[in-house]
């Protein structure tokens, strides 16, 4: 399985967890977890060679690159908007790499 995309999937899961004990957010939580492990099918399903695991991997990442990318510009604030932002254009870039490759 791809390194990069593990180690994406559980700095999101890790950063709703965070979320979670920082500020009592369900919602961080959920939608941590449920992104992280999202994105982890998608990872298992590309090294499987599955189309269906490309689709949820960049999905997700397009997905909260827009969400978060508002967020970060709205708030200013690094943590956790800005850096779940630069993860996620950074799956994609690696994404239009290895298809351009």
């Amino acid at each position: 399985m791809d390194k990069l995309h593990v180690a994406y999937a559980l700095a999101i899961a890790a950063g709703g967890l965070a979320g979670y004990i920082k500020a009592g957010s369900i919602p961080s939580l959920a939608a941590g977890v449920s992104f992280g492990v999202v994105v982890l099918v998608g990872t298992y399903l590309v090294s499987i060679q599955q189309p269906l695991g490309q689709i949820l991997v960049i999905g997700t990442a397009v997905a909260l690159t827009f969400v978060m990318g508002k967020r970060f510009m709205n708030s200013g604030k690094v943590m956790p908007a800005g850096v779940v932002t630069l993860l996620s254009v950074l799956v994609l870039l690696r994404f239009a790499y290895v298809k351009l490759s």
